[in-house]
C-alpha cells in the first residue's frame, strides 16, 4: 500500500451523483482474479444432476471468505495477501472508495452471488428466472449514501445474465421490494464485461441479477460499506471549479462543453417530462451535500425554488 490512492475527479463524482454508478472495466489484474476464483472454489463447468441450493451451499462452505460482523473497519475485514485485500489495496480502487465514502469506511456486509446454468435448475425441477428489481436499502431519507462494490472476477457474456441496473434511479425514495413490479425499463444496462471489472453503486440504485443461459456459472462478489466520516469534499477537489458554470437553458443553439452542470442536468431515457425534473433537484441537493456548499445550483433550478421574493 505504498502507492497513493488515485482519487476521483469532479466530473467522475458528478457522474456518480447523477447516475448512481461508476464502472471500472478490467481494473483488477488477472493474477488477483485467478486467486479469488481459487479461494472461492468456483466450479465453472456444469455438473448435470446437481441441484442449485445444494451446489450453492457447498460453494459457500468451502469459500475462503471470512465471516465478519457488521460495523467492523473495512481495513480489518480481509486478511493480508487475500485476493479481496489485494483488490481493495489497488490505488485506483482505494482512491475511488475514499472519494465516495471517505478514507476509513465501515464494513456493512458482503456476499458471494452465483448464478447457475440451466442444468442445475432442471435437476431440481425449479424455474430459471431473473432476480426481481430492487434497492439494497430500506426507505432511506438520509442525505448521504452507502457504497456497494460489485466485483466480476471472470468475463461475463450477455448469455450469463450479468447484473442489470437502471441508471439515475438511486435518488427515488421507494419501498425496496415493491420495485419488483418494474421490469425492462428504458435505459437499463446489463453487465457484459471483461474479467476484473468493478461496478460501484449508490445503495439506492435499482438493480437485479439476470438469468444465466450460459453453460457455466457466473460469479460476482459484493461488498457494502458505510462512511465513517462526512462525505464532504473527499475526492480530488483541485478539479472542482471555483464557481458553478452558468449556461443558457432550454433555448440553446450551440454545443456546450462537458461540465459538472451538464452532467447533473443530463436526463435518463426513463425520465418523464414533469416528474423527471424532480431528479435534477435531487441531484443538486446531493451535490450540495458532497461539496459542503448549501448555495450550489445548476441551471437555476434551486434558485427558482428558493427565491426569497416568492416566499
Amino acid at each position: 500500500m505504498s502507492e497513493q490512492p488515485v482519487l476521483l475527479d469532479s466530473l467522475a463524482m458528478a457522474r456518480f451523483t447523477a447516475r448512481g454508478f461508476l464502472r471500472f472495466d478490467g481494473v483488477v489484474p488477472e493474477e488477483i482474479n485467478s486467486q479469488f476464483l481459487a479461494e472461492v472454489g468456483e466450479a465453472a463447468d456444469p455438473q448435470p444432476g446437481r441441484k442449485v441450493m445444494r451446489a450453492f451451499g457447498e460453494l459457500l462452505l468451502q469459500a475462503e471468505i471470512p465471516e465478519v460482523a457488521a460495523g467492523a473497519p473495512l481495513s480489518a475485514t480481509y486478511p493480508q495477501g487475500s485476493a479481496i485485500r489485494r483488490l481493495l489495496d489497488l490505488p485506483q480502487v482505494r482512491g475511488a472508495i475514499q472519494s465516495l465514502v471517505g478514507p476509513d469506511p465501515v464494513f456493512d456486509h458482503h456476499f458471494l452471488h452465483v448464478t447457475f446454468p440451466p442444468a442445475y435448475h432442471e435437476a431440481g425441477g425449479g424455474e430459471n428466472v431473473s432476480q426481481h428489481t430492487h434497492q439494497d436499502s430500506t426507505v432511506d431519507p438520509s442525505k448521504g449514501f452507502d457504497l456497494q462494490v460489485m466485483y466480476y472476477p471472470h468475463k461475463v457474456t450477455r448469455e450469463m445474465g450479468g447484473t442489470r441496473f437502471i441508471p439515475g434511479t438511486h435518488l427515488r425514495k421507494v419501498s425496496e421490494v415493491a420495485l419488483g413490479r418494474y421490469q425492462n425499463m428504458r435505459g437499463q444496462q446489463h453487465m457484459v464485461c471483461e474479467a476484473g471489472t468493478l461496478l460501484f453503486l449508490h445503495n439506492g440504485l435499482w438493480h437485479g441479477g439476470g438469468v444465466n443461459h450460459a453453460d457455466r456459472t457466473r460469479t460476482m462478489f459484493k461488498i457494502r460499506m458505510n462512511p465513517s466520516t462526512p462525505q464532504v469534499r473527499q475526492w480530488d477537489v483541485a478539479t472542482l471549479p471555483a464557481q458553478p458554470n452558468p449556461r443558457p437553458i432550454f433555448y440553446v443553439k450551440s454545443a456546450q462543453p462537458e461540465t459538472v452542470e451538464s452532467i447533473l442536468m443530463s436526463p435518463e431515457p426513463w425520465f418523464e417530462q414533469d416528474t423527471g425534473r424532480l431528479e435534477y433537484v435531487n441531484r443538486i441537493k446531493l451535490w450540495r451535500h458532497l461539496t459542503g456548499d448549501a448555495t450550489y445550483d445548476a441551471d437555476h433550478w434551486m434558485s427558482r425554488l428558493e427565491n426569497p421574493a416568492r416566499a
